[in-house]
């Protein structure tokens, strides 16, 4: 079995997406499948092209078993919407190009990571011209989140989206959904498309329990509440900034935001206006630095803004935490409540941009060391059943074989 896999994200970029595509994909290579990734040249989220890579509009690497090959991206010089459209088409013209005449003739899958949703362009068109069956794996309902986050409110340019949306669900051999929501939602409103539920995980080797390291991740706190990933709108993280407002108090707590994204500057003035020394912002590391990193806090803060949008989302950084029997305080409301706190046990809920309410669970961790080691053990146990990304890339191997 030959599947490409085409992305816009990939290592040595940092991020969920880049995660899951990688591990999912050397998975798949254990199980006697030829993998070849077609992707952008290193860029995220930085939005600067890495070192090595700089003025290159083609290479090709192999890791692992993958081959990769990589292509050329514009680099916008703004935050605006057609700055972004920029770096979105030019990665969906070069990756059509470059995938036509360097990847090999014919695959059984070509596998499209969206968002962003306008690269299914180039997976549909490279699907036909390598005679491979489209399957577009959805991780984000865009550009529903777009429109509901306020990204973008140009009444045009939404109406295209959609019907480009609508365009490549009903092109789509099958449709894979990160989660449960993702999926119910296509199928409402596209029922002819199959789907199908691929799930993030977590690989349980790689992040698993180790003993908690004497060295606080902020100096001189002793229980430190840690939110680690993109620093964006979606997250909502003003929350986190003022529930430490409400326990500056507690001067063993203190909060660390970690990670790079288009708010971080924001909610660093804001830190400062409002005189929190309990907040310490860290800039984003790699992957092998996270086990070590985790293995210096107390808990974990996973929040959304209280949009319905969200209610179907599940944070990946939930699995790593869990895996390494980390307390983890979820602000985020429907399915991730569903799975983590009231079927699994592993997570204490609080209602997303509640200040108040996240305060009052923080306070509830610091003093119940028991619950603390309740939620940590159930988590792994939880994420060891259901999300082991072992488990997962079998069962899509089968999946494929089913459908080849």
């Amino acid at each position: 079995m030959k599947i490409c896999i085409l992305t816009q994200y990939f290592p040595p970029e940092v991020g969920a997406p880049q995660n899951r595509l990688y591990e999912l994909a050397v998975r798949l290579v254990k199980l006697g499948v030829e993998v070849d990734v077609l992707t952008a040249m290193p860029n995220y989220p930085q939005m600067k092209i890495y070192d090595g890579y700089v003025g290159k509009r083609f290479v090709q690497e192999e890791v692992e078993g993958l081959r990769i090959f990589r292509s050329s991206i514009y680099i916008p010089k703004s935050k605006g919407i057609v700055e972004r459209l920029k770096n979105y088409f030019s990665f969906v013209w070069s990756s059509y190009k470059i995938g036509k005449s360097k990847l090999d003739k014919s695959y059984d899958f070509v596998f499209c990571e969206s968002p962003p949703l306008f690269l299914g362009m180039s997976g549909l068109a490279l699907a036909r011209n390598k005679k491979a069956k489209f399957v577009f794996n959805v991780s984000d309902l865009w550009p529903e989140s777009a429109e509901k986050l306020d990204i973008v409110s140009n009444k045009f340019f939404l109406g295209m989206a959609y019907k480009l949306e609508a365009f490549l669900y009903r092109k789509s051999t099958f449709i894979t959904g990160q989660t449960q929501g993702i999926v119910e939602n296509i199928k409402v409103r596209f029922p002819k498309s199959t789907c199908y539920w691929l799930p993030n995980g977590v690989d349980l080797e790689y992040y698993k329990p180790i003993k908690a390291s004497e060295e606080s991740l902020f100096p001189g706190r002793k229980f430190v509440a840690l939110y680690a990933g993109i620093i964006g709108l979606a997250q909502g993280l003003e929350i986190i900034l003022k529930a430490a407002e409400r326990l500056q108090d507690q001067k063993d707590l203190g909060f660390v935001l970690l990670g790079e994204g288009p708010v971080k500057e924001k909610l660093q003035s804001m830190a400062k206006s409002m005189q929190l020394d309990n907040v310490l912002f860290l800039p984003a590391v790699g992957k092998d630095k996270m086990p070590e990193i985790l293995s210096k806090i107390s808990c974990a803060v996973v929040p959304l803004r209280k949009l319905p949008l969200f209610e179907g989302a599940i944070p990946s950084k939930i699995f790593e935490n869990m895996a390494m029997q980390i307390p983890v305080v979820l602000g985020v409301d429907g399915e991730a409540r569903k799975l983590f706190v009231e079927q699994g046990k592993a997570a204490l809920y609080f209602e997303p941009e509640n200040d108040e309410a996240l305060a009052l669970q923080l306070k509830n961790l610091m003093e119940n060391s028991g619950l603390c080691e309740d939620l940590g053990v159930n988590g792994r146990n939880f994420v060891a059943e259901n999300f082991n990304r072992n488990q997962l890339a079998n069962n899509l191997y089968e999946w494929f074989l089913a459908h080849k």
